[in-house]
């Protein structure tokens, strides 16, 4: 069985991270450490995360015709992408984000939309076809919120998994629920979408029920080191993560959504998927940047990926 096609739509950035031993006051200058620029963005991260993992990945983002933008393109061939669909805005730079790491692998991070602002339902419009043709569709919210809504409808119509990732945190329209096939939010971003605060994990499963009865058929909140709580139709669990010394937990979510896609268009089961994801997650944080942190699938332990 060959596996399912995913295309994933969202975000481009250009990351530059500088190191430091502790984050900087308001009107405070500190002078930090190493200073490195890396591809990122968390539709391309999560794109470069399930092509890395064996993916069979079509991308869609809207790049500027800038250095970032070509040497992003470049990149996503490189990593075996498919990049024919990719949108070149002549108008607005591509975008950039500021990232300071400090010495416990925190991060703080402020990103400049540029032409990922402007991915409209309108540029998706002309392409529907396309898009739907795929088996899996992944998202994120670093691009209009008007346009993710139009993608999942697009492809729900079409009865094809739409996959959500709402990061950065923000409250989803209504009607977005009953599209997806999975929405896999962090704790922070769950108690937004839900207007629900996490104290315990009585209150997870409260959250993840409340969010799957709107509509979502499979409900995925990230816990961090503590691992994943899943919750279906069939099965509620928590699935408890690798233990590893973090270096950096940058995209560490975006390994984690990229591998989960990937496991669940080889028609592993949700549970094994997680537990797919989990690992490559891991392996992720313990290496420094966003995309270049993403595993290869050679590098996930043979136990998860046999059955």
């Amino acid at each position: 069985m060959h596996p399912q096609s995913i295309i994933v739509i969202g975000s481009s950035n250009t990351d530059m991270v500088i190191k430091t031993e502790k984050f900087p006051l308001p009107g405070e200058t500190l002078l930090g450490g190493e200073f490195f620029m890396f591809p990122g963005g968390k539709g391309a991260n999560q794109a470069v995360a399930a092509a890395r993992l064996g993916g069979n990945v079509t991308f869609i983002t809207k790049i500027g015709n800038d250095i970032f933008g070509k040497q992003a393109l470049q990149q996503f061939i490189n990593e075996g992408i498919r990049t024919d669909l990719i949108i070149d805005d002549s108008e607005h730079p591509s975008g950039v984000a500021l990232i300071t790491v400090d010495a416990k692998g925190e991060n703080t991070i402020v990103v400049a939309q540029g032409s990922n602002g402007v991915l409209t339902t309108q540029d998706l419009s002309k392409i529907k076809t396309e898009i739907e043709q795929h088996d899996i569709l992944l998202m994120q919210l670093e691009i209009p919120m008007s346009t993710v809504l139009y993608a999942a409808q697009t492809a729900s119509q079409q009865n094809k998994k739409v996959i959500l990732n709402p990061a950065p945190a923000a409250l989803l329209p209504d009607e977005i629920y009953k599209t997806l096939f999975l929405i896999t939010p962090n704790e922070s971003e769950a108690e937004i979408i839900s207007g629900t605060k996490i104290s315990n994990d009585e209150s997870i499963k409260r959250v993840a029920q409340k969010i799957k009865d709107r509509g979502v058929k499979n409900v995925i909140i990230t816990l961090g080191s503590r691992g994943v709580y899943v919750l279906t139709n069939v099965e509620e669990k928590f699935i408890p993560a690798p233990i590893v010394k973090a270096i950096d937990t940058t995209a560490a979510g975006d390994v984690f959504n990229g591998a989960l896609t990937v496991a669940i268009a080889e028609g592993q089961s949700l549970s094994d998927a997680v537990i797919f994801a989990n690992q490559a997650a891991a392996i992720s944080v313990t290496k420094m940047g966003a995309q270049a942190s993403a595993p290869f699938r050679k590098e996930i332990s043979k136990e998860t990926t046999s059955h």
